[in-house]
């Protein structure tokens, strides 16, 4: 069976007309493509956890990719945290310095840290988010798109072709250029719609972070310094957004002081908080220049941030706090109660 992919248009926050007019131009030129669904969606940023627009995402289970006004990596981890998982799709569509390649050697370690992303399963299927501000002209998305599922199509013809013994020279020839086309003999996949799903919900502004796993160690820096309640643990001691609506509105604090450029708010003006690829691990740089103005580093910026709040929301500014309590570091055990007794028990039955 034909693979097929969703292409979701994420429309801006402004109602900028000539944003408006290349999201359209974009929507009209997949209509009708063969193996291709388009949906149009509010911004996704925006869409509540139980909305239409969201649960609509949620609902897709083949491949996906995403147009928004968004850096790729806050597209990607927006939808992680929305329980939309995937493997990363690679795009030909990527800002001059994302497709850089340094050459730096990572410090061992660097290399040696646990990633929450690690110790996840990944469901088999490619999420491809692609930023709407790169290019001015609907047709540069179109044609990417269009690659992509044309790409799609020639792998899955080829592996089912292959199974059976050694490539004709036509099949090698479709498997070196995709782009050409299927082969003559090769049914075409079904077609789409010519209507796109238009999702209608009245998404207002919102604030709130979400966590690049990829890049997480699950340290609790976060956790420990945000006093407004926005993160928590899940049941296995992972770090989540708990609380996105706690979130003060313009604060990126604890992205300041997340070791690892691990928090990403989107909207944030400054590209490195708002999830450009910049601050990569291993790389030397020098975060007071990408996060702090050049006569603060990014600690005592986050702590102004963080203060200025506090006062705002009618509390106390607590300034560089030495005693704030540590989740990871300096924890002491006290005697086993009859709690831990039980737990150990069952943790030594072999069920």
């Amino acid at each position: 069976m034909a693979k097929r992919i969703t292409v979701v248009v994420s429309q801006g926050q402004s109602v900028n007309p000539a944003k408006r007019q290349m999201e359209e131009d974009v929507v009209a030129g997949l209509l009708g493509e063969p193996g291709i669904d388009v949906t149009v969606v509010p911004h996704l940023y925006d869409l509540q956890p139980d909305g239409t627009g969201m649960l609509c995402l949620q609902g897709i289970s083949e491949d996906l990719m995403v147009l928004a006004w968004l850096f790729p990596r806050a597209i990607r981890w927006t939808l992680d945290r929305h329980g939309i998982h995937g493997r990363e799709g690679t795009t030909l569509l990527v800002a001059e310095d994302e497709d850089e390649q340094f050459d730096e050697e990572q410090d061992d370690e660097e290399d040696a840290k646990l990633r929450v992303l690690d110790s996840r399963r990944v469901p088999d299927r490619l999420i491809y988010c692609i930023d709407l501000r790169l290019h001015n002209t609907a047709q540069v998305y179109i044609d990417e798109v269009k690659r992509i599922v044309a790409e799609s199509q020639a792998s899955v013809v080829e592996l089912t072709s292959w199974i059976e013994g050694t490539p004709k020279p036509e099949q090698m020839q479709r498997y070196l250029d995709p782009s050409a086309g299927l082969r003559d003999d090769t049914p075409p996949p079904p077609q789409s719609s010519s209507v796109p799903v238009r999702i209608q919900e009245g998404a207002a502004r919102r604030w709130y972070p979400v966590i690049d796993y990829s890049r997480c160690t699950n340290c609790m820096e976060c956790i420990d310094f945000c006093l407004f309640g926005v993160y928590g643990i899940d049941n296995v001691d992972t770090l989540l957004v708990e609380q996105p609506d706690n979130c003060r509105k313009g604060c990126p604090a604890c992205s300041r002081v997340c070791p690892e450029n691990a928090i990403i708010f989107p909207q944030h003006k400054t590209p490195a908080i708002a999830g450009s690829p910049g601050a990569v691990d291993g790389l030397k740089i020098d975060l007071s220049k990408l996060f702090g103005k050049p006569e603060e580093n990014p600690l005592e910026a986050a702590v102004r941030e963080r203060d200025e709040q506090l006062v705002l929301a009618g509390r106390g500014a607590v300034g560089m706090t030495k005693g704030m309590p540590k989740r990871q570091s300096g924890a002491t055990k006290g005697p086993k109660d009859d709690l831990d007794n039980l737990i150990d028990e069952v943790d030594a039955m072999d069920l």
